[in-house]
């Protein structure tokens, strides 16, 4: 079964296995890390923008609706995904980095987790 790690969560890495077929965002989503996806992951927004730093082979080819919204984005690389858009295909490791974009968008989506977060990070400093 392929493994997704979020290697930039809250809480430090997060990894979650998932069946072959299942995106990055829904393997995100499965692992409560926070990637955006403010149109529901239809491919019509650059919010689930992620990084993949590990184990691209493992997913599906870049389609070209998926590099047109990829465009919209912020901060692309050569290892820029759409979460909604990179499906998984094959057995293995893959390691995402999620990006600014993806990760503010998400808290703006989750504002009741945002206060959580911000708490967390509070009592983490001592304050």
């Amino acid at each position: 079964m392929p493994t997704i790690r979020f290697l930039n969560t809250d809480d430090g890495a997060a990894e979650v296995d998932v069946p072959v077929g299942t995106t990055l965002l829904q393997a995100a989503q499965k692992a409560h890390a926070p990637e955006g996806s403010a149109c529901g992951g239809v491919c019509a927004c650059s919010t689930c923008h992620v990084y993949v730093r590990r184990g691209a082979n493992l997913l599906s080819e870049s389609e070209d609706e998926e590099q047109d919204i990829l465009d919209k984005a912020f901060a692309v690389e050569s290892s820029s995904r759409l979460g909604c858009q990179a499906r998984v295909e094959r057995d293995g490791l893959v390691e995402v980095e999620i990006t600014r974009e993806s990760y503010e968008t998400w808290y703006n989506e989750h504002p009741q987790e945002r206060h959580a977060r911000d708490a967390r990070l509070k009592a983490r400093r001592g304050e």
